[in-house]
């Protein structure tokens, strides 16, 4: 996979590129990732990229003809030309998924009051947003998104099946973790986690992931399909209300609390 991130401020992006999991991903030709100035694209001696929004109003608005330019260098037949705002689509997992089906993501890190419309409306094919607060710039969107795209392109990630069991790998938090000691300060870890049956610890574990989505996300169970197995393991723990018609009022309310026993 090839990513171009298009920014006026490239020193934002060094250290994140150089850590972890996206370092990995580099070294062994799995992404490759550019960081594109935009201000090289400029075409005044002052290589400005924004300007005041006509009609007046506060802050300033990238301009259409350098973030037009710097896509034009970057783009090619099968790029996806993405902008980070605010104002776009929250990006989920699902969306993760199928930008990492892509071979060549063009990344738009908006700053100030936005980019011109015109420059949207003509070379933007999908806008994402994080999360409904404000940042200073796109750069720390692109980040985000490029991490999780990258952990789940083929052979990233050291154990095959970590992207398929992670949270919001389906509409379901994950369940809690232990590690060694098993006895720490008083507490143990759960027997089920011991037996070492491998059925019994994965029966356990979807329970367990099942309260903690119904505690912390429930509007996360409207989105969530059964196996005949999970349907099964609901009815055993006294939860079969999850499998009810009445479970899309249910998780529609603010704050639910589930009687899970």
């Amino acid at each position: 996979m090839l990513i171009d991130i298009l920014t006026i401020f490239p020193n934002l992006l060094a250290s994140p590129l150089e850590e972890g999991m996206i370092r990995k991903a580099r070294q062994d030709g799995s992404v490759t990732i550019h960081p594109v100035n935009i201000r090289d694209f400029a075409t005044d001696k002052h290589q400005m990229t924004d300007d005041r929004p006509f009609g007046g109003g506060e802050g300033m608005v990238m301009k259409a003809e350098p973030l037009a330019l710097a896509v034009e260098s970057a783009r090619r037949a099968d790029s996806l030309v993405v902008l980070l705002s605010p104002q776009g689509t929250m990006f989920d997992q699902a969306a993760a998924r199928d930008l990492a089906r892509r071979d060549h993501l063009i990344l738009v890190c908006g700053r100030y009051e936005g980019v011109d419309e015109r420059f949207r409306e003509s070379f933007i094919d999908c806008e994402y947003s994080i999360g409904d607060y404000i940042l200073s710039g796109g750069e720390l969107a692109a980040m985000v998104i490029c991490d999780a795209v990258i952990r789940l392109l083929p052979g990233v990630l050291g154990c095959v099946d970590s992207s398929l069991n992670e949270t919001f790998s389906r509409p379901l938090l994950k369940h809690p973790q232990y590690t060694r000691p098993a006895l720490w300060r008083g507490v143990a870890t759960p027997q089920a986690l011991m037996s070492g049956d491998h059925a019994k610890i994965a029966d356990y574990r979807f329970i367990q992931a099942i309260r903690r989505t119904a505690e912390r996300r429930p509007e996360l169970l409207q989105r969530l399909e059964f196996s005949q197995r999970e349907k099964k393991i609901l009815r055993e723990h006294g939860l079969a209300a999850l499998l009810s018609d009445e479970r899309d009022a249910l998780c529609a309310k603010e704050k639910i609390c589930w009687p899970l026993p």
